[in-house]
């Protein structure tokens, strides 16, 4: 591929136009409202790098948005995107790239950039860093949200990359919530059944594709290096760690190494993916506390960070691939002609799925939209699954909703599914209610009824020919392109 690490990827989204520096934030608050403010309120998306910022040596740097726009998703994962391509465009441009794809496990290497320093015992002091105070009502500092955190399975020695979201507790004490379900919370429950520490290292900056696969739904057993390999084409080099003996990226940024134990902490709260303070609201819970024994990091180190709410960053590569496998689910279960899969944003990228298909025989959306609701990729804390016609861009919300106001009948064309797949990060959880987290499933048939489809009333607007010439004499003038 064109890159190797993070600084390498930089230089290609520089090129790209696709990126802009900022100098002069404070950690506390201001990066990451300012991320905010981006993504929900400018019309453009750029990669944002701070530097100089507040109370940190120049060149201690923090990235976020890294994956936010197709184009530089496409850019992380290899895709051959057109120069004028639509977010199912990228959809389909990930589905070529998987009908071929080959994991790749990652190689040893003796050494790489990211033993330039270490730190160990009273040397260590995550505090180094500047890391981001994001939320109003946080709880803490969280070095924690566009990282990866590394476990082996004790069993099998299955490596597993997973986001969990990660709490400074004090300069050698990390605190981390785990979903229950999750490949990390698996490892570290294995380990404390019996009796034993769980070891865990963390990189903080580093090739986005590594983030980009922490956030993938990849199969069980499967490592998430082995998957980031398969998308570059080759394998991710990778060193031992001096402390726990983990694979760690040779060329990530920072890495932290330490040992999970069972003694607990109160962490939190956080603002969380889907906009809330969910997870018991403002309250802080208990969770196990990572002690820290090892620091690595390159000179002048670049942190890879998300803001995770209403205005999150980093959707646009993550639902990408989500959409992509259930559009490949839907296809393996015998749904056909399906025109296009995609998980909104306004959802996090669970909450909201829509599929665009071409209707063939009767029940065909019915079909598509209950596989896409309980399918593996498609299935964790879902809330609303849409099925619209194959004139409908399913990542267009505007398109969607009209859809849904003009070709469905509330009486006839919504079903609802109880008792799904939930999750602890589920705001309409009632307080206090942290187990057998259930969650229920509208599935909406917004498609023109098919016993008289082709009497349906058309459409009025430009047809795909009219609109083509139009951009191509106009766009330039009125589209500003």
């Amino acid at each position: 591929m064109a890159y190797r690490d993070l600084r390498e990827w930089l230089v290609e989204v520089e090129r790209l136009g696709e990126l802009q520096r900022i100098e002069g934030a404070d950690w506390n608050l201001e990066m990451a409202g300012i991320t905010e403010l981006v993504y929900r309120e400018a019309s453009r998306h750029p990669a944002l790098l701070f530097d100089k910022i507040k109370g940190y040596p120049e060149g201690y740097r923090v990235l976020f948005g890294s994956i936010g726009t197709a184009r530089r998703a496409g850019l992380t994962m290899g895709l051959d995107l057109p120069h004028e391509h639509s977010t199912i465009d990228m959809v389909r441009a990930i589905r070529d790239k998987l009908s071929s794809f080959k994991p790749i496990p990652p190689v040893y290497v003796a050494e790489g950039p990211v033993t330039e320093n270490i730190q160990t015992g009273d040397d260590i002091d995550v505090n180094k860093f500047p890391v981001p105070f994001y939320h109003e009502q946080d709880g803490g500092r969280y070095i924690g949200t566009g990282h990866a955190m590394i476990t082996r399975d004790p069993d099998d020695g299955w490596v597993n990359l997973g986001t969990y979201r990660i709490m400074v507790v004090d300069k050698n004490t990390l605190a981390f919530h785990v979903n229950p379900g999750k490949h990390g919370n698996l490892h570290r429950r294995k380990y404390f059944d019996r009796g034993q520490t769980c070891p865990v290292a963390i990189s903080v900056g580093h090739d986005p594709l590594l983030f980009l696969t922490s956030i993938m739904t990849v199969p069980h057993g499967v490592s998430e290096y082995d998957y980031a390999g398969g998308f570059k084409g080759e394998p991710i080099e990778v060193i031992k760690g001096p402390y726990t003996g983990l694979p760690v990226p040779a060329r990530a940024e920072i890495v932290i190494e330490g040992e999970a134990i069972p003694e607990e902490i109160l962490e939190g709260p956080f603002g969380e993916w889907n906009g809330y303070y969910a997870n018991n609201g403002l309250n802080p819970v208990p969770e196990p506390v990572i002690k820290v024994k090892s620091v690595m990091h390159r000179n002048d180190p670049i942190m890879n960070c998300t803001q995770p709410g209403k205005g999150t960053d980093h959707l646009a590569g993550g639902n990408g691939v989500k959409s992509a496998h259930i559009w490949n689910q839907l296809e393996k279960a015998g749904i056909s002609d399906i025109q296009g899969v995609w998980c909104h944003e306004a959802g996090g990228g669970n909450l909201l799925k829509v599929v665009s298909l071409k209707q063939r025989y009767p029940g065909h959306a019915k079909q598509a939209a209950l596989v896409a609701s309980q399918c593996r990729a498609g299935g964790y804390l879902n809330r609303y699954v849409v099925v619209v016609d194959e004139d409908i861009d399913p990542a267009n919300l505007q398109d969607v909703v009209w859809a849904m106001c003009t070709r469905s009948d509330p009486e006839k064309d919504i079903d609802i599914l109880r008792r799904c797949w939930g999750s602890n990060a589920d705001p309409m959880l009632p307080p206090g209610e942290n187990v057998a987290t259930f969650n229920s499933v509208a599935v909406v048939d917004a498609c023109k009824p098919f016993e008289w489809m082709k009497d349906f009333p058309p459409v009025a607007g430009y047809s795909p020919e009219l609109r083509a010439q139009l951009v191509e004499k106009w766009g330039k003038l009125v589209l500003g392109r």
